[in-house]
């Protein structure tokens, strides 16, 4: 989820275009960390002695680390230690971003430290494992504070993000909540009733619709009839299930959720307090709403 959230930031930043972030997302998989990026997110290393000790094995037939040991940048145990790090999403896209040419490794270096500053996150908190950091990025992004909803809609977004990266797959752009106030179209709609009442909805132009039904079906779909349909419905039932779970499971409230309806076109009256989360993929943008 970090991932996602710092692609979010380096576009606000104009650090990297959206066609630069959403080509990196999908090729970070295939993306093997190097030595250097290690070291600055470590902070043993500044961008600049990085690319020196690059220069310098240009020059000698040394391996990376021998080398920055040589120029008393690192340690033979720092080198060990690094190498065994294991990789991490916004890692793997800085360095692919860099790769790529988008980024310098000095410009990686100082988003990552601002990022991490602008968002009072500790190494540790950069972590998918972290869910109490993953939950506060969220309520920051999304400005949501104070009171029991509140946690509700925290912990519904966290969820989206992870059944997300689940079943979809991780190469998305979390951006700006806004308002709805114009009718919507190609809507899957979907009730939560009990102990909180909620109306949950996903929709999107008929492309991404497809593209995101395709995913989750793991098959390729080419129109907008009933299966897709079916296919999203399916999403948002499976995650506002699980949703359910947790809630009863961490607070003992229990949800019944209602079946779920396919809309066309949707007039928005009675939603104007609901907030809409876009996801930005590849192949278009999903957005989620939740009004509570």
């Amino acid at each position: 989820m970090f991932t996602q959230f710092f692609g979010n930031y380096l576009l606000r930043k104009q650090l990297v275009s959206p066609e630069q972030l959403s080509e990196a997302l999908q090729l970070q998989k295939n993306t093997r960390l190097k030595l250097g990026v290690l070291a600055i997110n470590a902070g043993l290393m500044t961008a600049d002695q990085v690319e020196r000790a690059h220069d310098r094995q240009q020059r000698a037939d040394k391996r990376i680390g021998d080398v920055m040991v040589e120029m008393g940048f690192l340690t033979k145990d720092q080198v060990e230690e690094l190498l065994k790090t294991q990789p991490t999403g916004h890692l793997l896209l800085g360095q692919t971003l860099v790769d790529k040419g988008y980024m310098t490794n000095a410009q990686f270096e100082n988003a990552l430290k601002d990022y991490k500053e602008e968002n009072s996150l500790s190494d540790s908190d950069i972590n998918d494992a972290n869910e109490i950091a993953a939950k506060k990025l969220v309520a920051g992004f999304y400005k949501i504070s104070g009171g029991e909803d509140s946690d509700h809609a925290v912990n519904y977004v966290s969820l989206i993000f992870k059944n997300l990266i689940r079943f979809i797959g991780d190469d998305f752009t979390p951006m700006d909540p806004f308002a709805l106030s114009e009718p919507i179209r190609n809507v899957v709609l979907q009730n939560i009733s009990g102990s909180i009442n909620m109306t949950t909805l996903i929709y999107a132009e008929k492309t991404a619709l497809i593209a995101f039904a395709s995913r989750f079906a793991k098959e390729e779909l080419s129109d907008d009839g009933e299966y897709t349909q079916a296919c999203v419905s399916e999403f948002i039932n499976l995650h506002n299930g699980l949703f359910a779970v947790n809630l009863s499971n961490d607070t003992g409230k229990e949800l019944q959720l209602e079946p779920q309806n396919y809309y066309e076109t949707m007039d928005v009256n009675g939603l104007s307090k609901a907030c809409v989360v876009p996801v930005n993929y590849p192949f278009g943008t999903i957005n989620f709403v939740i009004a509570m």
